[in-house]
């Protein structure tokens, strides 16, 4: 039985799974959400989330399975936040919750460590980079790098 077909969606359950796994840290993803957003965060996805179900056709609904539910409740999360967040650090954390973040260490080009002290995003002709600066953590210096970021 897919997602849209359980009784009322089920949407305490999915959705307090998908609240569990992005607002607390993961082996292999740290929450992009800041705790002072997180009680608005839920109630606001999920009205943008019913909305958009509600609002669906009726041939529509009967394209829908549960990845595709899944993924369209994650971006109503990830839209709301981002007009919940203050500083432009978290709205980049939610934008890439997978990057490295301030404080994080890194080694630099001399494989000495690092750790980051700043990060923005930079617009360069029709790419987005991720400029980071970094203080060595021996000599103190400050340094910069960029990458550039998916689409």
């Amino acid at each position: 039985m897919s997602l849209i077909e359980s009784d009322a969606l089920k949407t305490s359950e999915f959705i307090e799974e998908a609240f569990k796994f992005w607002f607390k840290d993961n082996d292999h993803v740290r929450s992009p959400f800041p705790e002072y957003i997180q009680s608005k965060l839920k109630i606001a996805s999920v009205e943008k989330f019913n909305y958009w179900l509600n609002n669906l056709k009726p041939e529509a609904k009967d394209e829908l399975n549960d990845e595709i539910i899944a993924e369209k409740f994650e971006e109503a999360l990830f839209e709301e936040a981002s007009k919940l967040v203050i500083t432009e650090d978290e709205h980049v954390s939610i934008l890439y919750p997978f990057l490295p973040r301030i404080g994080d260490s890194i080694h630099d080009e001399n494989d000495q460590m690092s750790t980051i002290s700043d990060r923005s995003i930079q617009k360069i002709d029709e790419n987005n980079f991720l400029k980071l600066k970094c203080q060595n953590s021996e000599t103190k210096e400050f340094w910069e790098t960029s990458f550039q970021l998916p689409t």
